[in-house]
């Protein structure tokens, strides 16, 4: 994350950072899954796992940076941080830094997870994990196209984006949440310590540096048709019907 500090200095896209903080955590675990021992079933199960979210992830990040202008998100944490935002941004960054060990220590606990590989409890795991990427790659697809098509300073409500106002952070909590469920499986109580990674997932992404810095930046440039989207649409648990 000191390098992400380093090329967001150098090029004014806070874009990267996030691409690089995707791209650096799926590094981690991959190598730490590796060095954990021999490539069990299960450990073969999660690295795949964590391979698939993380160059998903870090690709379309990366594909939405380039060329594009400075992440909504940081810029209005810059303009808050004054003078003082290269130093506040490099220690926001570190903050990344340690939420990312603590998803990699929940993939190491189910890399790790002695119970019998395959059961019930890992499949509808791993099930869980798949679909998570799949619905999020489906949300940032549907976004993707409606902005080919529809007015810049619109209301994107394709699929997904009828459902919740971030199906995509929505998804991105589901796939921490299934890393936890394959800690759980059989390895109880430490595995709860993998419960950690759905929670700060949860709180960063609906009450730290997501929605509400999101959400801010939709009210100044969409203004009323953002209310109006806010009154009718769930924030981020999508609704069924």
């Amino acid at each position: 994350m000191t390098g992400a500090w380093a090329v967001q200095r150098r090029t004014g896209q806070s874009g990267w950072i996030d691409t690089i903080w995707s791209l650096s955590v799926g590094v981690a675990a991959v190598l730490a899954l590796f060095l954990q021992g021999p490539l069990t079933g299960r450990r073969l199960a999660v690295l795949g796992l964590v391979a698939l979210w993380s160059l998903r992830l870090g690709a379309h990040i990366a594909a939405r940076t380039k060329g594009a202008g400075d992440d909504p998100r940081y810029a209005a944490l810059m303009a808050e941080w004054g003078a003082d935002a290269p130093r506040r941004l490099f220690g926001f960054l570190q903050a990344q830094a340690g939420a990312g060990a603590v998803l990699v220590l929940a993939l190491l606990m189910a890399g790790a997870n002695p119970a019998p590989f395959p059961s019930a409890w890992s499949l509808v795991a791993l099930m869980l994990g798949v679909l998570a990427v799949a619905g999020e790659t489906a949300a940032d697809a549907q976004l993707a196209r409606w902005r080919k098509k529809r007015h810049a300073n619109g209301i994107c409500e394709d699929g997904l984006w009828a459902r919740s106002r971030h199906p995509n952070y929505f998804f991105e909590w589901l796939f921490w949440l299934a890393a936890a469920l394959l800690a759980l499986d059989g390895l109880w109580p430490p595995g709860l310590i993998a419960a950690l990674a759905p929670v700060m997932m949860y709180a960063l992404l609906r009450y730290g540096s997501g929605v509400p810095h999101l959400e801010a930046h939709m009210l100044r440039t969409r203004g009323a048709a953002f209310a109006a989207y806010q009154a009718r649409t769930p924030v981020f648990f999508p609704r069924l019907l």
